[in-house]
């Protein structure tokens, strides 16, 4: 599979590089390296307080957001897989102490709920380069850009996201896509989340990169 850099102009309809914030960068990638794993598999934690009380995080909610409740977390480990595709009514924003690699899509690119994965196309974000992923762009776990490494990326995303499950009745067919607050997800027939329950809205292949990186 080809990895794109974040760099080429293909990115833009995906996500653009936030310029500037060096300081603040720093600051998290110190506290990432610090504070969190690099497990085996891939781990998620929406909400890391060594990230959430940083000065970095203050300033990246009152101008990144514009003031609005911002939770900073992360996504960590060992990765090659695409397994699912998630979005959300905001946009993400990621920053790695590692390199990463993102595969993503579009959501004008579901037809039917579905999702061949032939339309994903993978992206190479450099450690340092802070990047935002818009709501109207698939994504999911990082994939580590490396083969004898893993990757750490913080993942800020609107206060609750990702955390529990609200109380409802679906009334159509993307309310069954919901499995977590402000989370909804296309899973592969042949990932872990398909097998618990999940919406299976991704055809083709379960992309994996792990031929593609060195």
């Amino acid at each position: 599979m080809k990895i794109i850099s974040v760099t080429d102009p293909e990115f833009t309809n995906y996500g653009r590089i936030i310029e500037g914030y060096e300081e603040e960068k720093k600051q998290i990638m110190e506290a990432l390296g610090a504070n969190t794993p690099i497990p085996e598999g891939t781990e998620y934690v929406a909400e890391e307080k060594a990230l959430q009380e940083l000065e970095a995080s203050v300033k990246m909610t009152n101008t990144l957001f514009g003031g609005s409740p911002m939770q900073y977390g992360w996504c960590n480990g060992h990765n090659t897989k695409l397994n699912c595709l998630e979005y959300h009514r905001s946009s993400e924003i990621n920053l790695g102490a590692t390199d990463f690699i993102l595969l993503l899509a579009k959501r004008e690119e579901i037809s039917d709920y579905k999702l061949d994965s032939n339309k994903v196309k993978a992206f190479l974000v450099p450690k340092g380069v802070m990047v935002e992923v818009y709501a109207t762009t698939l994504h999911y776990a990082p994939c580590q850009a490396h083969k004898d490494s893993g990757f750490q990326v913080l993942v800020g995303l609107p206060q609750g996201t990702n955390v529990g499950k609200p109380e409802y009745t679906a009334v159509n067919q993307e309310d069954k896509l919901l499995r977590a607050t402000n989370k909804w997800l296309l899973a592969h027939a042949d990932s872990k989340e398909a097998k618990d329950g999940a919406w299976i809205g991704i055809t083709g292949e379960n992309i994996d990169i792990a031929g593609d990186i060195q």
